[in-house]
């Protein structure tokens, strides 16, 4: 079963996709600033019984005329299979659209961000067919923000900096110091709070680090006034996260350009089930109808 923490690593790219530029340049790599970015659909299964699914797949545009693929992987733990499945990933992702594919592997764990670095060739030692080589974040890659004037300069990549960093000592300055910079934003700039906010939530996982964030957002989320935030400072009301994930949902939609009726919103407003949203906000991603994101027709 994929974990929200899992989920958070991938999707943060989705809110912002020009974080990918200003992530990578921790590894020394230097990629054009996106102008634009255009979410893809993850699945890359073909007309067989195998299923090959990608986290996030982004199209990307740059300032200087350039367009290229991003995959993004979330990955937890060592998977001797995942380099042959990446290889299939970035073949067919050139294979299909003809652009030059870049795949980005995200992990919160060390042993796993040093062993996905490797560089692994396929084909016979004397002369490789292929050579898999991602780009890899970590919690030695990416660093520590911890001060609020960083933070509020970057608020998405400091929720990435939390999620690599949740079991270090440096997580409790990290999010402090994101509290900070959220609680420095407009009121109209509350959807885009919450959204960060739930993203660091489930990038924290099971950690110490989460339980310090919950109580760091009942604490300092007096400065929204909003059901969500009310919701947010409600630990454990599960009527009040699902209102958020709702939001959330709802939010991906608009801003995706899909058309919702005001039956579709008030149903997505008033489902109060956190594992039913979750799989409506997974499909909204790629979705180009309400219909799709119900699963209806499939």
């Amino acid at each position: 079963m994929v974990s929200s923490s899992h989920e958070a690593l991938h999707r943060i790219f989705q809110e912002d996709p020009a974080l990918f530029a200003r992530a990578v340049r921790t590894l020394g790599v230097s990629f054009a600033e996106p102008v634009s970015a255009v979410p893809l659909t993850t699945d890359l299964t073909e007309n067989r019984p195998v299923e090959r699914r990608v986290d996030t797949l982004l199209r990307m545009e740059t300032g200087d005329g350039g367009s290229f693929l991003l995959a993004v992987e979330s990955q937890g733990k060592r998977d001797h299979d995942k380099p042959a499945s990446w290889a299939y990933y970035v073949s067919h992702l050139h294979a299909k659209y003809r652009l030059p594919p870049v795949l980005l592997v995200v992990c919160a764990d060390r042993r796993t961000a040093a062993w996905a670095a490797r560089q692994v060739d396929i084909g016979p030692p004397q002369w490789p067919s292929l050579t898999v080589r991602p780009l890899v974040l970590g919690p030695d890659q990416l660093p520590v923000i911890d001060s609020p004037d960083e933070a509020a300069r970057d608020i998405p990549l400091t929720v990435l900096s939390a999620a690599l960093h949740r079991r270090d000592p440096d997580a409790d300055a990290i999010l402090k110091a994101l509290a900070s910079a959220l609680k420095g934003l407009s009121a109209d700039d509350e959807n885009t709070a919450s959204i960060f906010i739930e993203l660091t939530e489930q990038g924290l996982g099971k950690t110490p680090a989460a339980d310090l964030w919950r109580q760091i957002m009942a604490a300092d989320l007096s400065f929204f006034q909003s059901e969500t935030a009310q919701s947010l400072r409600a630990e454990g009301r599960n009527e009040g996260r699902a209102e958020g994930r709702a939001g959330a949902l709802l939010l991906l939609l608009d801003r995706r350009g899909v058309g919702v009726s005001e039956e579709e919103r008030a149903r997505i407003s008033g489902c109060t089930d956190m594992e039913v949203l979750d799989v409506w906000l997974t499909r909204a991603i790629t979705a180009s109808s309400a219909a799709e994101v119900f699963g209806e027709g499939e």
